[in-house]
């Protein structure tokens, strides 16, 4: 294990860190939404809504990895019903909302709640940078309810700034709101390019938490080790133990 100093203030991942998800059913997100419409002009489906969405966004999946620009679930959302002339009656937010509860649910990673509580009580900041397509406001929200008792000082989404991790202009935004120098802060996630590599990059010590939770969009075992100093976690507790 790296050398490293009690930090001020410890920013997590979203996906596989805090929670984790059911596998994803955008159909059953659709069908969810529909329920909710004043109008269907061609009486379309949840089914070829779903298709329709998902060639969509195939158009753009290999150039949001390869250029690091994120893709917003709520711009998708408009263009797809307004192209397909369905009108949903709620606002964007409920939209993006009721669409991501009913195609992913979420529930807490083992052991979380317990280490937001330690980290409260040992006056340890916590703040969220998450790789998400769903907005700041609805990912806030999600986490408000999982984790009802978190005191994250913000939540930052990267489809509400265009850019995604590793880009070290995340971390260093974070950074920023936090009013923090990279050397007091840790961050914790379970990707090694995107969290781990990406926050080293940006002088953020790395905490790497490789769940024993399966993850339905990512293979066990599948990961390399990361080139940088870094902890590795795979229960919640330890990064308690190491703290104390």
């Amino acid at each position: 294990m790296a050398r490293f100093n009690k930090p001020a203030m410890i920013m997590f991942d979203y996906g596989h860190t805090l929670t984790y998800e059911d596998k994803w059913d955008s159909v059953k997100g659709e069908r969810a939404l529909l329920e909710y419409a004043i109008s269907n002009k061609n009486n379309l489906s949840a089914e070829q809504i779903d298709a329709f969405a998902e060639d969509l966004y195939g158009k753009f999946r290999k150039a949001r990895r390869e250029s690091g620009m994120e893709i917003g679930e709520r711009q998708l959302q408009r263009l797809t019903y307004e192209f397909l002339q369905i009108k949903i009656d709620l606002s964007p937010e409920r939209i993006e909302e009721i669409y991501w509860d009913n195609a992913s649910p979420a529930y807490p990673m083992p052991h979380i709640g317990e280490t937001l509580a330690f980290l409260r009580g040992a006056k340890i900041r916590t703040g969220v940078i998450s790789n998400n397509s769903f907005s700041e406001v609805v990912l806030k929200n999600r986490l408000n309810r999982i984790l009802p008792d978190n005191c994250f000082e913000f939540f930052i989404s990267s489809c509400d700034y265009m850019i995604r991790k590793p880009n070290k202009l995340i971390f260093d935004l974070a950074l920023r709101k936090a009013d923090l120098d990279a050397g007091d802060v840790w961050y914790c996630g379970d990707s090694v390019e995107y969290d781990i590599e990406g926050a080293s990059a940006a002088g953020i010590f790395p905490v790497w938490y490789e769940s024993e939770v399966d993850c339905w969009y990512v293979e066990r075992g599948s990961q390399t080790a990361p080139g940088c100093d870094h902890m590795h976690i795979t229960d919640w507790r330890e990064l308690i133990d190491a703290l104390k």
